[in-house]
């Protein structure tokens, strides 16, 4: 198991709230940014860990896409694992809309896995290359 070099809490006393805020948001991530629920949903995916990496899915760059409609507030989210053989595979959809669930008012929620773009490190919020040492 990876250990962490920095914690969250290390860095925001390092750098800041806004600029850790900035540095805590995966490059390529595509989201409904706009919409109301989104900052409660994208605090509901930083909850979900990896259990062999101790940082969240979110940072990780593991979240492609987080589509929020409109008017039913349903909730479509397109994601990836580190690898295939990840041991959590069949799980992490799962873990995924359980913690959107979480979140007042939101309608249905689909989470599907994909693989093309793979995961690569390129993908990782800055934050979480900073906790992992891979800088």
């Amino acid at each position: 198991m990876m250990q962490h070099v920095a914690d969250e809490e290390m860095l925001r006393n390092a750098m800041g709230d806004d600029e850790m805020e900035q540095m805590m948001q995966p490059p390529d991530i595509e989201a409904s940014r706009e919409h109301p629920l989104w900052p409660k949903v994208q605090a509901a995916l930083r909850e979900v860990y990896d259990p062999e990496i101790p940082v969240n899915i979110y940072e990780l760059g593991l979240i492609y896409k987080v589509d929020i409609a409109a008017e039913t507030n349903k909730i479509y989210v397109e994601m990836t694992l580190t690898s295939p053989a990840c041991p959590v595979a069949g799980e992490m959809p799962g873990m995924v809309e359980n913690a959107i669930r979480t979140v007042q008012d939101v309608g249905d929620v689909a989470v599907d896995i994909i693989w093309d773009p793979p995961w690569d490190p390129s993908k990782m919020a800055e934050t979480a290359k900073l906790q992992l040492n891979m800088f």
